[in-house]
């Protein structure tokens, strides 16, 4: 009987490993808010994530995408899941505050990163052995707080009405805008809230206006933060209006209607991206989503939302390269890589901002992520 010689067989084998090595997949585990109240925001993150790389540094890059119908049990439930049975190396999302803090113990448990698409800052601070799993791509709170207080101050504004979501969004938002306005001694005169569910605010909005205030901030997100501004303007208020960045896309546009010409607001740089000076420094980066996603969808298609998940994408596909030379995807050992790569990231460009990260913030943007914007005529206009 001819023997069979043993090394061309262990050569194969070898050859066979390391292919296997070289193309294991990436999978990256999604849960957006699609549908429900923070629809809005959700839809063009989930169009967003069309549009990101099916292949980062060799590797393929699968994307489970997941519905949270914007309710915090389902986005929980959807990151167990993308965790114990698509085996995610990742998770983006979700799009809201509340859902997010719903997500962290999963992902810590599972010592899975988990970058979110939502703007509190209580999603990453303070950093604690949980939330060093976890980082964001919105602009935390006070920095657009500080934004819409300057603009507040310099316009003559000395006492406000603060009305927000009664829920993390809107607490997170009073706190920090408290700071900010005490800081430029601005007094603010009414404090209600309200459900993204709700269809009627009038007992918040006569007591707001009983409190005559100079300018009214409402921080609400999506298209529900047209509710208290509609009302007001039902009513006869006549002051300044703001809105938080949270509200940056074409449906609140087209809910609000003309009971939001005027508004103010802090946003994203994409916003306006095309009417920035070249010589802004988020410009370019910020016109490459936008170009992307109204070839995809449309001229004036693009959210703020939507680059907030491009973003997200951005983060991964710059700390993936550094995680793949530690370890293979589909391992514990590569999840952890990839925390800490992200954790490392230095001068990303992305749609909002420029992102340098470190282990106490993981948030990563500074006053280039921000401008102040104002709604002329049904559209978006930038206030240099």
């Amino acid at each position: 009987m001819k023997k069979c010689n043993p090394f061309p067989l262990a050569i194969a084998a070898a050859a066979a490993l390391a292919c296997s090595a070289a193309l294991a997949d990436i999978n990256v585990g999604v849960t957006v808010s699609a549908t429900g109240p923070a629809a809005s925001l959700g839809i063009p993150e989930k169009n967003t994530i069309a549009l990101m790389p099916r292949t980062i540094a060799g590797e393929k890059v699968n994307y489970i995408v997941l519905d949270d119908a914007s309710d915090t049990t389902t986005a929980v439930n959807n990151t167990r899941k993308l965790i114990s049975e698509s085996k995610v190396d990742i998770i983006l999302g979700s799009s809201t505050t509340p859902n997010s803090l719903a997500m962290i113990d999963v992902a810590a448990e599972a010592q899975t990163p988990m970058i979110s698409m939502a703007a509190s800052a209580r999603i990453v601070e303070p950093m604690d052995a949980k939330k060093k799993w976890v980082f964001k791509t919105p602009q935390n709170d006070i920095m657009m707080s500080t934004a819409i207080v300057d603009h507040m101050a310099a316009s003559g504004v000395k006492t406000v009405a603060f009305i927000g979501f009664s829920d993390a969004y809107g607490e997170g938002w009073h706190q920090e805008f408290s700071k900010a306005a005490a800081a430029k001694n601005l007094q603010i005169v009414a404090n209600e809230r309200y459900a993204r569910t709700d269809t009627s605010v009038t007992g918040q909005t006569l007591k707001m206006i009983s409190a005559k205030a100079d300018a009214v901030l409402i921080a609400g997100s999506g298209t529900p933060a047209a509710l208290p501004q509609k009302t007001l303007k039902e009513r006869g208020y006549t002051g300044k209006i703001y809105q938080t960045h949270g509200v940056a896309n074409a449906d609140f546009l087209r809910v609000g209607g003309k009971d939001v010409e005027g508004t103010l607001l802090p946003s994203g740089p994409v916003l306006v991206a095309a009417q920035l000076p070249d010589s802004h420094p988020v410009k370019k980066s910020a016109m490459a989503y936008v170009e992307a996603y109204e070839a995809a969808h449309g001229k004036g298609s693009v959210s703020t939302f939507g680059a907030h998940g491009w973003d997200a994408g951005a983060l991964m596909t710059a700390a993936v390269p550094a995680a793949l030379k530690k370890a293979k995807p589909g391992t514990p050992e590569f999840r952890a890589a990839l925390r800490d790569a992200l954790e490392q990231i230095k001068e990303v460009p992305g749609a909002h901002g420029i992102f340098t990260m470190s282990p106490d913030d993981h948030l990563g943007l500074d006053n280039r992520a921000r401008v102040m914007v104002k709604i002329e005529n049904g559209t978006w206009k930038y206030q240099p």
